[in-house]
């Protein structure tokens, strides 16, 4: 029999000669790749959570009801998608310029819904949507960049 507390002392941590190592490291890096943009779902379902409640927090559902159900909305879209890259991030980054496309709307839905919206309401919504581009471009050049190395 051989010794195993001795081989067990000498190469304890040390998975290089392992038979299976390479294999190992190349699962690890199909699992991890693309993750190089975790950072950017918390955001990205902070900007929708924001977005959902903000005509409660900028207080007009009296003056703009269309604008209240259409930030509900698109605030909800916006932190399902963000609840998507942190899930399934291979398959949902694809989404990533849905999510521009999402902001882009935002910014032009002010004037569209809404009934003459005042200054907050067309400020917030340009942040929102301004930020939603933003991050969905973020996302977007991370799967890109994460399928050309693939």
């Amino acid at each position: 029999m051989s010794n195993v507390s001795d081989a067990r002392s000498t190469v304890r941590g040390d998975l290089s000669g392992h038979p299976d190592a390479s294999e190992m490291r190349a699962r690890y890096d199909r699992v991890m790749g693309g993750r190089d943009v975790a950072l950017v779902d918390a955001p990205v379902f902070l900007v929708g959570l924001y977005c959902a409640v903000s005509p409660w927090v900028l207080h007009f559902t009296a003056s703009q009801p269309a604008l209240v159900t259409h930030n509900l909305v698109m605030g909800i879209a916006i932190a399902v998608l963000a609840l998507g890259f942190t899930m399934m991030p291979e398959r949902m980054y694809g989404l990533s310029w849905a999510m521009c496309a999402i902001g882009a709307w935002i910014i032009v839905s002010t004037w569209v819904v809404g009934s003459s919206p005042d200054a907050g309401v067309v400020v917030n919504n340009i942040i929102v949507g301004g930020l939603t581009v933003l991050l969905g471009m973020v996302c977007a050049g991370a799967a890109m960049r994460s399928r050309t190395t693939t």
